[in-house]
């Protein structure tokens, strides 16, 4: 079962990662007659996976509840699992055929069969908390758009494009908080749409060498840099505009959602804030080579970790948090 190659650049962690993730796949995809794991099992199995990848995830699960702890986990493995299926296998055609594995792994879970371990942890929190199929759904959509959509024309199509990979995970986490409803989604999806914008910038060099081009064409030509100098990986006046218009879009999706902070339950306030803050933080990274991600992809230190984690909890604790839009 074929994986993605190592790409150029990629640290020993990734490589790991990488290799983690086939080992798996070997043991638990499809035609493997593997025998379902116990529920203990797989709890165990989501939480390692969990920490296993998250850059972030370490800090902001600090200030989650411990009873909400282990469903967040379930819910990232398998966000893990279907990322991983689209990002890491090749060709593409066999990246589909796994997607669509893992699509019917989710509706047998649906059906009270499931059978992966991810699904038989997961199960139980779909169930706590109601969650529907639909968020799950959206993101598998959005993967299989990724194994046949390499380019993208206008800021308007990535951002659809966004409502499908980026949005559902914040509806997720308002099912997980039990508030879900619209005018908090409104603020999540801008606050995902957001994140997903920062990732895509802090990764433009290595989207592209995976084929892909987050920058939309309509942005490119703006900024007169065009496919040829991606093919180069040229640092220039030209990206370096285009980059910066881009940040500040980005930016100002963050800064939208953060009424959200003050609609979220207590206890889910500083983990929510810490997402926003810490997109906002790598934004500021990326001014800060000059927007040259060509060269340096800009990461969080743990010193500057710390100083958001600190930030966070003084601005929950003093109610310094922006207010809804009446």
């Amino acid at each position: 079962m074929p994986a993605a190659p190592s790409l150029p650049g990629q640290s020993p962690a990734d490589r790991r990662e990488v290799q983690q993730f086939a080992a798996d796949l070997q043991r638990f995809g499809p035609n493997t007659g593997a025998t379902a794991v116990s529920l203990r099992e797989a709890r165990k199995y989501c939480r390692r996976l969990t920490r296993a990848h998250y850059e972030n995830f370490t800090v902001a699960s600090l200030f989650l509840p411990r009873r909400l702890y282990q469903h967040f986990c379930n819910v990232y493995a398998w966000c893990r699992w279907a990322d991983d299926l689209s990002d890491e296998i090749s060709p593409p055609r066999r990246a589909k055929e796994l997607l669509d594995w893992w699509r019917f792994e989710l509706e047998a879970c649906y059906q009270g069969r499931p059978r992966h371990p991810v699904l038989i942890a997961l199960q139980e929190t779909i169930r706590q908390f109601q969650i529907p199929i639909s968020p799950f759904s959206d993101l598998l959509s959005a993967f299989r758009q990724d194994q046949h959509v390499r380019r993208y024309e206008t800021m308007e199509s990535l951002l659809h494009y966004c409502r499908y990979s980026a949005n559902p995970v914040g509806h997720l986490v308002l099912y997980l908080g039990r508030c879900h409803s619209p005018s908090r989604v409104r603020y999540a999806d801008s606050v995902c749409t957001g994140l997903q914008l920062a990732n895509f910038w802090q990764d433009v060099a290595e989207d592209y060498r995976r084929g892909r081009i987050y920058v939309p064409r309509s942005a490119q030509l703006r900024a007169g840099y065009d496919e040829a100098m991606f093919q180069r990986e040229e640092y220039n006046p030209s990206f370096r505009r285009m980059m910066e218009g881009l940040t500040a879009e980005a930016a100002a999706f963050l800064r939208g959602g953060e009424p959200l902070v003050r609609l979220m339950p207590r206890e889910l306030q500083i983990p929510v804030l810490l997402f926003i803050r810490g997109g906002l933080v790598i934004l500021d990274a990326i001014q800060a080579v000059d927007y040259d991600v060509w060269h340096r992809r800009p990461q969080l230190t743990r010193w500057v970790k710390a100083k958001l984690m600190l930030q966070a909890c003084w601005s929950v604790w003093r109610g310094h948090l922006p207010e809804a839009a009446a």
